[in-house]
């Protein structure tokens, strides 16, 4: 289903309402299905290889869920403390993280709604940091700075074109996020050694993600 899609989703200048949503809390545990197939240990809801995060969906906490589309979106994701990645290497401008801040900042892509694949009755909020970890991170805080909408939710006849959507949608969320009104401040996203995250750190750009690392 990738084929024709475009690589780069949202105006140049940056997101434009409704965005940015605002979404978080604690990870949990997703549907259970295995990681067998996961190319690293950290959490893999479908044996898919391509590790997600679960945060509960919650209307109380986040009104605007009710409404939202099912599909996937992409933006920036922020941990507590997260585990250490398998290979780091720190962007330029890291030392003016602010020190004092638990939280670093990582692209996302996620996807909200039922997974049709897989027959889901509950709906889910599956996020997919661009990144990679050497251990899990349940029951960290996580928080979404959510800034666009990449597609709808599908259905699909096999595993392989699924697999092929999801990093299609991960190719658009970094060509996106990869602009000036689109990255916040040079250095402030993590990248790791594989280049992950890396076009979006090596911009200087304007957007404000000071929420993303308010203490808790």
């Amino acid at each position: 289903m990738s084929a024709g899609r475009p690589s780069i989703v949202g105006d140049d200048a940056g997101p434009s309402p409704p965005y940015p949503l605002k979404m978080e809390g604690k990870v949990i545990s997703g549907f259970g299905r295995g990681s067998k197939e996961a190319s690293h240990p950290i959490p893999d809801a479908h044996g898919l290889g391509i590790p997600t995060a679960n945060l509960p969906v919650d209307e109380s906490t986040t009104p605007w869920i009710a409404d939202a589309k099912s599909g996937v979106y992409f933006g920036y994701a922020s941990l507590s403390h997260p585990p250490t990645p398998t290979t780091t290497s720190p962007s330029p401008d890291s030392s003016s993280h602010p020190p004092t801040a638990s939280f670093r900042i990582f692209p996302m892509v996620m996807s909200i709604g039922y997974n049709p694949f897989y027959k889901n009755t509950i709906r889910s909020a599956e996020v997919h940091i661009l990144h990679r970890f050497d251990a899990d991170f349940y029951g960290s805080h996580m928080r979404l700075l959510i800034l666009g909408y990449v597609r709808e939710e599908l259905d699909y006849t096999t595993l392989e074109a699924l697999v092929a959507d999801i990093n299609f949608d991960c190719e658009v969320a970094r060509k996106s996020l990869a602009r000036k009104g689109w990255a916040p401040r040079k250095g402030v996203v993590v990248k790791d050694g594989e280049g992950n995250g890396g076009e979006v750190a090596d911009v200087d750009g304007t957007l404000d993600v000071d929420w993303l690392v308010t203490p808790l």
